[in-house]
């Protein structure tokens, strides 16, 4: 008897666990659609950007249907959690901060930090003795926030709700400079008119981003993680992701 409900008990679970993974036929991607190249709204009103790209290639390889939704960068978390959707795929930095909340999939772009300065700056050095004093901006919530807040306290650091008001305020002499992701700062520098101000000061700095940009779900939803990194490894084999990587860039960034 024991051993008919152990089976019974085995065959329920199977089925279960069968019709949760029936289940993920459909997910829902939340972005920011303010981050360009990685993340925007055209004139149409559409989300595009390499985030984007990469988000419809992956839900093609895990055969299911994806819908995008836009949100604000600084409540982008706390809606995933609230079950708004169900991934978010917005140029996450992967952050032990963040991980106490969400998971985290694979890196699926590697991406280093910069300072961003008026061609005539005359800032030559970006320690935080040389940047004491200096009016720095970032975007609010961003890794590149909290380096700035870490690293560089003798600065008076500005926070944007946007990386566009950021830079705006730079183009418009308001700031010393901007801590800036390297390709996110390229993208404005090297294709806009309002970027041709402005230009990289100093290296890279490497620990601002050191674990890579992931794609964000909720802590229970393991199985579409383990689809979603499946997929990743699955664009970079067969030449996908370096196909939308050239659409962007003139250089890999994974």
């Amino acid at each position: 008897m024991k051993i008919a409900k152990i089976l019974i008990a085995a065959a329920a679970l199977a089925i279960g666990t069968g019709a949760a993974q029936a289940e993920i036929k459909k997910v829902r991607i939340g972005t920011e659609g303010a981050y360009p190249p990685f993340n925007s709204v055209d004139t149409t009103g559409k989300l595009i950007g390499f985030d984007i790209d990469i988000a419809n290639a992956l839900c093609e390889k895990m055969k299911v249907e994806c819908t995008f939704v836009a949100q604000d960068w600084d409540g982008i978390i706390p809606a995933l959690l609230a079950k708004k959707y169900d991934a978010i795929v917005a140029s996450m930095s992967i952050t032990d901060e963040r991980k106490e909340k969400v998971d985290f999939t694979i890196p699926y772009y590697l991406t280093p930090g910069n300072f961003m300065a008026p061609k005539d700056t005359k800032i030559t050095e970006i320690t935080p003795e040389a940047l004491k004093g200096k009016v720095v901006g970032a975007q609010s919530s961003t890794t590149s926030a909290t380096y700035l807040e870490d690293k560089y306290k003798g600065t008076e650091a500005k926070l944007y709700p946007t990386q566009d008001e950021a830079n705006a305020d730079l183009a418009a002499g308001r700031l010393d400079a901007v801590l800036v992701d390297k390709f996110v700062g390229y993208e404005w520098l090297e294709k806009t008119d309002a970027g041709k101000c402005c230009k990289f000061v100093g290296p890279d700095l490497k620990d601002v981003n050191p674990q890579g940009t992931g794609i964000a779900v909720r802590k229970e939803d393991t199985e579409l993680r383990e689809m979603l990194n499946k997929a990743i490894k699955e664009i970079q084999a067969d030449g996908t992701y370096q196909k939308i990587n050239a659409k962007y860039f003139p250089f890999p960034i994974n």
